[in-house]
């Protein structure tokens, strides 16, 4: 019995290794035409093994590039794309650069820090009022994902006042909802999902039912 462990290693095993052996195949082909004709045979079951890909744009050129790395860069054949590089192929990717920005209360997350500088620059108009205290209420909400026990509204407003530097000023009148209120909300908004689920697979399970009733 041959093991998968003593066979060559798949060079893309998301086509199995008959689509491997095709490619091999190809290669050994002296007559030119018939080896691009041959070549052509294999993209074909190559789409058909992987529908998905079609989901990709121009992707027979993807798969042209796949069938040249599967053969090791060995398949001389008239192909509508050129042979891809396989030196560039083989390029180790540029490692990804991410932001370090410092987040001065991770509760808030970075967003609602540059949403504060936003409404800063903005004019004073009575949209930018709105916007201030919907900001503040976002804060204890946010908060309260992260620690329901230690949120108490005199730190919130603090907090806020800090972010803003202090050029963002709430209402004299202004008061942030209770924590009963926000955890309230958030179980009727949790059960009216729930039960919107609950009533479309009832309805799924009438239509489904109905039809067994027709078919019957």
């Amino acid at each position: 019995m041959e093991y998968n462990t003593k066979r060559e290693t798949l060079l893309i095993p998301e086509y199995g290794r008959n689509i491997q052996k095709l490619a091999e195949y190809a290669v050994t082909i002296e007559d030119r035409e018939k080896r691009t004709a041959f070549a052509n045979m294999i993209v074909n079951t190559m789409a058909q093994l992987s529908p998905s890909i079609k989901d990709s744009g121009d992707y027979r050129h993807k798969l042209w590039d796949h069938l040249f790395i599967i053969s090791d860069y060995k398949l001389d054949v008239d192909s509508p794309y050129p042979m891809p590089s396989k030196e560039k192929n083989r390029e180790k990717p540029q490692p990804l650069h991410y932001k370090n920005s410092a987040i001065r209360f991770r509760p808030y997350g970075k967003i609602i820090e540059n949403m504060i500088d936003k409404v800063i620059d903005m004019p004073e108009s009575e949209e930018k009022n709105e916007l201030i205290e919907r900001i503040a209420q976002q804060l204890k909400k946010s908060y309260l994902q992260w620690n329901v026990n230690s949120c108490d509204d005199r730190m919130i407003l603090e907090h806020f006042e800090q972010l803003s530097h202090g050029q963002l000023k709430l209402q004299e009148d202004f008061k942030l909802q209770s924590t009963k209120q926000i955890l309230g909300n958030g179980k009727k908004k949790n059960a009216a999902q729930n039960n919107g689920q609950k009533h479309k697979a009832k309805h799924q399970n009438q239509k489904k039912n109905n039809k067994t009733d027709i078919s019957a």
